[in-house]
């Protein structure tokens, strides 16, 4: 935990000569501006730096200037630049008489939703634990041009690689849907996930454990501990920062897209979750289903009601729902259950004590802001442990059961989890009250948000595909 002395301190023992400030825009891409270190001063802290919201994405603020305030509290060496380099996250402000926290930013908007649940005296600590699941390949390369549309991903770990002749390849590539916790030589990125989870731990993250997944064609994950939302929401933004920075270190491209393959799995972010409140986990007991108390059903009751409106934050791409369909493990169907990987809500068995008795959910992928993706859940599960939303009495569940092996009939009888954005969209339209409660998402948020993905999935959808010459061309 740094103040602004430590941070001149520090520079000085690392031999500091810029200092990076990382702020979010609306989409969730880190973006940042870098002064010298001799331009480094208290003020900073005070005054902040000066920015055009717009360009971020944001509804401009009339009359107001918009600010990003470091906080020294994020404050680390840059471990991919050439010249040292220190880093800092915080919050954007508006500047008035007084610094005024700006509501759209992603990171205040977190911030709320925790201070709306202690308000709320529901809990005063939600922590949670995403699973991060990405792609890694040799190269890439992608166009989208009006005579031609088109894209290639390659990686020599692939099974479309066996035939190559050359001395590159060794013969072991991954079958495909085969590449689940497969081992050397087969895993060829082994090393490099290594050196990703040193870095992360370099930076304060705790990593759990990586291997590589179910897709073939360089599928990896690497999850970390439980921590508190805020704090998880920031390291997620960190994570990938240093997965895509790490691969490029070796000449490889990492991509967190859901679906970058066809019939191939797709990348998730599960996210584990559990309340705390004096200290003491609210989730457990060992009487309630599958050890949850009350309060946790309830609170997975709200996730289920909203979880279409939800998919408006946590799936925000139309790729998002590439991933989103049977026969690979990802859900399509609104329930809950135990060890149940085709439920959107999974209770893991191995979690047996009371500070480890938790749930989470399976729907969302790494396109999401992570700020409003964290903070939605939390306002959804809020909502339901407020409005004892029942998810047994609701008929969510639980599913013990593979629902993908269902009967037709009865698959029918299940609600399904938005096919498309524009589904996902809607729902947020129809469904945002509980979002908006306390002022944690402003209305105005929600009304971008609905704006910015409608263009972009009506932009996408125009395109032409190159599945469609396969199947119109000669019509």
């Amino acid at each position: 935990m740094y103040n602004s002395t430590d941070i001149r301190e520090l520079c000085e023992e690392e031999g500091i000569r810029m200092i990076d400030f990382k702020m979010t825009d609306l989409d969730g891409r880190w973006r940042h501006i870098t002064i010298p270190v001799e331009r480094f001063n208290d003020d900073i802290f005070v005054y902040g730096i000066g920015f055009d919201g717009s360009n971020y994405g944001y509804a401009p603020v009339e009359k107001s200037d918009m600010v990003f305030i470091p906080d020294p509290a994020t404050a680390v060496v840059d471990p991919f630049t050439e010249i040292p380099t220190l880093t800092m996250c915080g919050n954007v402000c508006v500047i008035g008489k007084e610094n005024t926290p700006f509501d759209q930013y992603p990171r205040n908007v977190s911030l709320r939703a925790m201070e709306y649940m202690k308000a709320e005296g529901i809990a005063d600590e939600m922590l949670i634990g995403p699973e991060f699941e990405f792609h890694l390949f040799d190269n890439v390369s992608f166009m989208v041009d009006p005579q031609k549309t088109a894209f290639t991903v390659d990686t020599r770990q692939a099974s479309w690689n066996s035939g190559k002749e050359g001395p590159e390849n060794a013969g072991f590539q991954v079958p495909k849907g085969g590449g689940y916790h497969i081992a050397a030589p087969h895993d060829i990125a082994y090393s490099l996930r290594s050196k990703m989870c040193m870095y992360m731990e370099d930076w304060g993250i705790d990593v759990k454990y990586h291997h590589h997944e179910v897709g073939g064609s360089g599928q990896m994950e690497i999850e970390v501990e439980l921590g508190d939302m805020v704090d998880m929401a920031d390291k997620t933004m960190i994570i990938k920062y240093i997965i895509r920075n790490a691969a490029v270190q070796e000449g490889k491209t990492a991509t967190f897209m859901p679906k970058p393959i066809y019939k191939e799995a797709g990348n998730g972010m599960h996210v584990h979750m559990l309340l705390m409140k004096d200290g003491e986990p609210i989730f457990y007991d060992e009487n309630g289903y599958s050890g949850l108390s009350q309060t946790a059903h309830y609170f997975i009751g709200g996730l289920l009601k909203h979880v279409p409106s939800l998919c408006a934050f946590t799936n925000p791409s139309t790729n998002s729902f590439k991933r989103l369909v049977p026969g690979y493990e990802a859900p399509v169907t609104i329930g809950y259950a135990t060890s149940n990987r085709s439920a959107v809500i999974r209770i893991p068995a191995y979690a047996k004590s009371p500070a480890a008795k938790r749930f989470e959910l399976r729907n969302p992928d790494a396109t999401a802001n992570p700020y409003y993706a964290y903070a939605a859940i939390l306002m959804a599960g809020l909502d339901g442990i407020k409005n004892k939303i029942d998810p047994s009495a609701n008929g969510w569940g639980p599913y013990d059961c593979n629902l993908f092996d269902l009967p037709e009939d009865e698959k029918a009888k299940i609600q399904s989890l938005p096919r498309t954005l524009d589904e996902a969209l809607d729902a947020l339209e129809a469904d945002h009250d509980y979002l908006t409660a306390g002022g944690v998402f402003p209305e105005r948020l929600i009304e971008i948000w609905l704006e910015r993905k409608r263009k972009e999935s009506l932009e996408i959808s125009q395109i032409p595909h190159p599945a469609e010459f396969e199947k119109y061309y000669d019509l």
